[in-house]
């Protein structure tokens, strides 16, 4: 973007850089990191965690805030609830101070103005300091609000955003993982908003045996809230990694999607002939993994990617990415050594093809026991063999 306000205040995501990570948390510093790699990213900027800090921070709110959680017992669920919901009350009722107000105000309308619309749909994300560590994943626990239009609903939920800080699980998992529970901060994200036909998330492996050689999808129609709630079942496809050949399918009945009614969001029946149609062509297979896989490639280890496609721009150039973090099950495991050479080629070679093989969840493709890596391996060797014939 040109003519972009500047602010401590602000981090435009295509001005991101790697110093700006502490002050912007792990979800804005992967939309600015992806921007920058040339990921199809809708436009948008970072509140800094500078503003939290002027407002947060001050004596007498801090101390409120402490008075409130005292000991609470990260057990306690009834206590947890109501202790958030006071600390969030709290917040909630706190002024933006007028330079920050001013700041972001400034940035909303030049955002509208780069895309050319009146007050222009963002969704107003949390970007939390302590989020998606190697060894801790705080994605879920801090809140995201959608199609906010105007920049005073945009101030209001950043507040919003601001005091999910303190949502019942949060308290409760920095309690359990030794986080300070009152000197914490948060950055917030303010993003270009997708009308999406349909949406989902990508693992860059498959989730049910950490299978690396493959991409999982799961779809469903319309924004990804339907998925997320628990309210449909996705469709499910496992994408070859390699030559993007959908290996497995399973398409579900997709009663209910979260979509725009023009002012806002709203989940609404699917008709009777989407409600078990593929939410996805196989060309659209294909791009969401292609996609997937520059992620993966970016950051260098596997990722679950948020995507969608947007339903008013042309193919081709419709599928965006809205988030990726490290996944986070199977990455952290120790990762099998690959087997030695007895010492004889022969009986080495004879011992590889008469190992029993099992076949993966498909059925379609199968790996020796124990020599599940130097298959991944050799998947790895013929993909960058493949995409270099292609460049």
């Amino acid at each position: 973007m040109t003519n972009r306000p500047t602010s401590p205040y602000l981090t435009w995501f295509d001005g991101y850089e790697e110093s700006d990570r502490v002050r912007v948390g792990g979800k804005n510093a992967s939309l600015g990191s992806m921007i920058n790699a040339g990921l199809p990213v809708p436009p948008g900027f970072a509140v800094t965690t500078d503003a939290y800090d002027i407002f947060g921070t001050r004596p007498d709110l801090n101390e409120e805030i402490k008075r409130v959680i005292g000991n609470v017992d990260p057990e306690d669920v009834a206590g947890l609830q109501t202790v958030s919901r006071e600390v969030r009350d709290l917040i909630e009722s706190q002024p933006v101070p007028d330079d920050v107000a001013t700041a972001v105000t400034t940035a909303y309308d030049a955002l509208c103005e780069y895309c050319d619309v009146d007050r222009m749909p963002v969704a107003v994300r949390s970007s939390a300091t302590a989020e998606d560590l190697p060894d801790s994943s705080f994605a879920g626990q801090q809140d995201t609000f959608l199609w906010v239009m105007g920049a005073d609903a945009v101030l209001e939920n950043m507040r919003r955003c601001w005091s999910s800080l303190f949502t019942d699980r949060a308290i409760a998992y920095r309690r359990e993982r030794g986080f300070d529970n009152v000197h914490v901060s948060m950055s917030v994200g303010v993003q270009k908003m997708v009308d999406p036909k349909a949406s989902g998330v990508a693992f860059t492996l498959d989730p049910a045996t950490g299978d690396r050689s493959k991409v999982a999808i799961d779809a469903s129609w319309g924004l990804g809230e339907a998925v997320v709630s628990g309210q449909v079942t996705p469709d499910n496809y496992l994408v070859d990694k390699v030559i993007l050949e959908v290996c497995s399918r399973k398409i579900s009945h997709k009663h209910v999607e979260f979509r725009v009614n023009g002012a806002g969001i709203e989940m609404a029946d699917v008709e009777d002939e989407r409600a078990d149609a593929p939410c996805l062509t196989d060309e659209e297979v294909r791009a969401v993994t292609a996609m997937a896989k520059r992620a993966e490639r970016h950051y260098g280890q596997p990722q679950d990617v948020e995507w969608a496609i947007d339903r008013h721009l042309p193919d081709g150039d419709n599928i965006v990415l809205l988030q990726s973090r490290p996944e986070t099950v199977w990455s952290n495991r120790p990762r099998p050594k690959v087997a030695t050479s007895s010492g004889d080629p022969i009986a080495s070679i004879v011992s590889t093809l008469c190992s029993p093989l099992h076949a993966s969840r498909n059925g379609q493709s199968a790996e020796p026991v124990g020599g599940g890596e130097s298959v991944e391996h050799e998947a790895e060797a013929s993909e960058q063999e493949a995409e270099a014939s292609n460049t």
